[in-house]
């Protein structure tokens, strides 16, 4: 008799984890539509939706009129059932300091609110500025006790999972130091997820970019300060070993047999080395984004700068294209932001005279911090899959021997 009420409890759990997966994909669902999408009879949805409305997972929220008998109610997941914060560390290009940048979502992916702050790491160690922001943030946007249910941060450096280290990190400070990573969970009581900066840019642009409807592709981000590639294949990221996959900044140029000098393709297309490029074609600015924006908007006056920093851009992306062969190239970071068509005009016509191979290349198209929703769009996914497996696991039996 045990096993039978442990297996009928597993099994309403299933469907009430069902239910709510469908809930928090969809959107608003009737019980008709939730039958139609779980195979479930009638009184098994209706007994799945009562409870998740009980745990505060899910309510009503509203009822479709017109038809034949009763008004049917209209079922929604709880938004403010559970939050997630994002927080992005970077070089900020225009200020002397490195900034930190928040933006706190519900469970339905609305952007509650955001908040950034100016911070010396050579003073202020990063778990303090990071535990600072997001406690704004909860006073802000008043996220109750207790329903901060992910934090999700995002670095410009390698991130090994396996040890939970950050490594090349691209801002000052001790964002290196061993136990960082949990000394932030503990201060934050809560849930931490790292990555690179540029692979959360390319999570955006799956969801909400030019790659929605990609089977795969490479994004390589053409930042103020560094460069990066983030790889998508079918949806997953590929990290590497030590989470250092896609720092191409650091691949070496060189004719054979070498040079006393390692020249990298971070010093052929970095910002700082855009910026003078863009100098020496009479386009300036105080960060390399300001500078090729000008460009951007001088018509054909600018056709030269563009085919020249293309001409730099293919060195490197020839070399992704020929390893990977990827369906998609996704030009993204506040340089390509501020080239636009121009430059991924231009990027496209040098690739025909170095690559073989054919690949689609497109221009970001996200206009606001891809780095910051990406984190958000990791974070969400963070706690709607642990929401679902927490409605499944609450009901699974204990095991004993």
């Amino acid at each position: 008799m045990s096993r039978l009420a442990g297996s009928s409890k597993l099994l309403r759990a299933m469907n009430e984890s069902a239910a709510l997966a469908h809930l928090l994909e969809r959107g608003q669902l009737t019980r008709a539509d939730l039958r139609e999408l779980t195979g479930l009879s009638k009184p098994t949805v209706s007994e799945a939706l009562r409870r998740l409305t009980g745990a505060g997972l899910a309510g009503v929220v509203g009822q479709l009129r017109g038809g034949p008998g009763p008004n049917a109610e209209i079922y929604a997941a709880n938004p403010d059932a559970a939050y997630a914060v994002a927080v992005s560390v970077r070089d900020s290009g225009d200020t002397d300091l490195p900034s930190v940048v928040a933006a706190a979502s519900d469970l339905s992916g609305q952007v509650r609110g955001r908040a950034e702050i100016a911070v010396d790491f050579l003073r202020t160690q990063p778990v303090d500025a990071v535990v600072e922001i997001v406690d704004r943030l909860r006073d802000e946007v008043g996220i109750p006790a207790g329903r901060l249910a992910y934090v999700q941060l995002a670095v410009a450096a390698s991130y090994d999972a396996a040890t939970e280290s950050i490594h090349h990190v691209g801002v000052s400070g001790g964002w290196s130091r061993p136990g960082l990573v949990g000394d932030l969970r503990s201060r934050l009581r809560t849930p931490v997820g790292v990555d690179n900066d540029v692979n959360l840019a390319a999570v955006a642009e799956r969801r909400r970019g030019a790659a929605r409807e990609a089977d795969g592709f490479a994004l390589l981000w053409l930042g103020e300060e560094g460069l990066g590639l983030a790889i998508d294949l079918g949806g997953t990221l590929l990290r590497g070993a030590r989470g250092g996959a896609g720092e191409i900044g650091y691949m070496p140029l060189f004719a054979y047999p070498g040079s006393d000098r390692k020249t990298d393709l971070q010093d052929l297309v970095g910002g700082p080395a855009v910026l003078a490029l863009a100098a020496e074609h009479g386009f300036h600015g105080r960060t390399a984004a300001a500078a090729v924006a000008g460009a951007a908007a001088g018509g054909d006056t600018a056709s030269a700068f563009f085919a020249a920093l293309a001409d730099r851009v293919s060195v490197g992306l020839a070399a992704v294209v020929a390893v990977l062969d990827p369906p998609l190239v996704v030009l993204a970071g506040q340089v390509a932001q501020a080239g636009g068509r121009p430059l991924c005009d231009a990027v496209r016509a040098a690739m025909v005279r170095v690559e073989p191979l054919e690949t689609a290349i497109a221009v970001t198209a996200i206009d606001d911090d891809a780095v910051l929703l990406g984190a958000l769009d990791a974070g969400v996914t963070a706690i709607r899959e642990a929401l679902i497996a927490s409605v499944h696991e609450s009901s699974v039996p204990a095991t004993t021997t």
